[in-house]
């Protein structure tokens, strides 16, 4: 192959490996449990929290391991990929996509500090402050049952071999 054929060769996407587990996120987080049982409200801010919430913890786990940061930046790749299809479709206009993705990267930034800091504190009550002020809940919402998922959740994801997770292998 001449060096100009390798040049125009297309590279493989490196985000592909994580595509399945950037689809378990996203499958995860459309359980109807968040929207019943835990009081998230089933709206696109609700979903969109949910989203962030569940990628927050996956990234969380993923940070233990320095193995991982390309996967970890290859994943918010996708994130960031995902969410602009969807304000396109939802007919934001080209100029204003790029303002819209930075509060949406912000957004999951801050869920990943608020998440980092409220864990790291193991008290339940810190843990059910972060979520009440980063979930949107149902008017008068307890995040006490979205706080006890999430948690369990959390669990899974420790208890869970690293090269299963970036498989997209997301516990119950």
């Amino acid at each position: 192959m001449s060096l100009i054929e390798r040049l125009l060769k297309p590279r493989p996407d490196p985000r592909e490996a994580l595509r399945p587990l950037w689809h378990g996120v996203v499958a995860r987080s459309r359980e109807p449990a968040w929207y019943r049982a835990c009081g998230v409200v089933d709206t696109v801010p609700g979903r969109f929290d949910m989203v962030t919430a569940i990628l927050a913890l996956v990234l969380l786990r993923l940070e233990h391991n320095p193995e991982t940061a390309r996967q970890q930046a290859l994943l918010t790749e996708l994130f960031v990929e995902d969410m602009d299809g969807q304000l396109r479709q939802s007919g934001v206009g080209d100029l204003m996509v790029g303002k819209h993705i930075g509060k949406l990267v912000s957004a999951l930034g801050g869920r990943l500090g608020a998440f980092r800091a409220a864990l790291a504190e193991g008290n339940g009550a810190t843990w059910r402050e972060a979520l009440a002020r980063n979930v949107t809940l149902r008017e008068n919402g307890d995040a006490g049952p979205l706080a006890e998922r999430l948690y369990h959740l959390r669990e899974g994801l420790a208890g869970t071999p690293t090269a299963a997770v970036l498989d997209g292998e997301l516990p119950q």
